[in-house]
């Protein structure tokens, strides 16, 4: 992020990322199936709320689980398969999400469209982050990067914040999660300061998760 916005940047998942031995994106997941489908949803959705534009090699928006083969058709028939189908709808909620929300993607090459909240939490593995557009509409995307639900994690809020709402949460049963999260319930903005920031709220963070929030001043 040192650089990140002095120039325009895309984001790839490229052809060269899935095959000459390298694996599919599903295959490069540690732990058992169900952290790998986990990790594979965690990842994607950090790279949709990340700044710069993305591109995705076709099998990755539903966790291909071998390596691209330009000799066979994609395995469309793992989409019978909860698993596969759940990335899949997660792909497609991303997308929708990141059209609707400007936030998302208006100011993705300018420093003043992009906040950290939380960069430094190396024992619990958790990144934080705002993304702004012209007009100081906000969207907060906090991943868990460990299987270890965490409950009551606080986090900061930029300055002027007086509510979040969840609007995405990648381990919701709809994507084949285990649907821990915050549900429909607002969390307030508390004078709690925290870090560098004089706001902050208490949050639960899925396992292997992103969560979208969406901000109210």
């Amino acid at each position: 992020m040192v650089y990140a916005f002095s120039e325009n940047y895309v984001l790839p998942i490229s052809h060269d990322e899935v095959v000459h031995g390298k694996g599919s994106l599903w295959q490069r997941m540690p732990g058992d199936d169900w952290q790998k489908f986990a990790n594979v949803r965690a990842y994607l959705s950090f790279m949709w709320a990340h700044p710069g534009k993305k591109l995705l090699f076709m099998g990755q928006e539903f966790a291909q689980r071998e390596e691209w083969n330009y000799q066979q058709a994609l395995p469309w028939h793992v989409l019978q398969h909860a698993e596969h189908a759940g990335v899949q709808l997660l792909v497609r909620d991303l997308n929708r999400l990141y059209t609707s929300e400007p936030a998302l993607h208006r100011l993705d090459c300018e420093e003043r469209g992009f906040q950290w909240l939380a960069l430094n939490d190396s024992e619990h593995s958790v990144l934080a982050f705002a993304r702004f557009d012209e007009l100081g509409e906000c969207v907060i995307a906090v991943i868990n990067f460990t299987p270890v639900p965490r409950l009551n994690y606080r986090v900061a809020l930029p300055n002027g914040i007086r509510e979040i709402s969840e609007v995405l949460n990648s381990d919701s049963t709809h994507y084949g999660g285990s649907n821990i999260g915050n549900g429909a319930t607002a969390l307030l903005a508390e004078h709690h300061p925290h870090g560098d920031f004089e706001h902050s709220t208490l949050m639960t963070l899925p396992p292997l998760a992103a969560v979208y929030f969406k901000a109210r001043s």
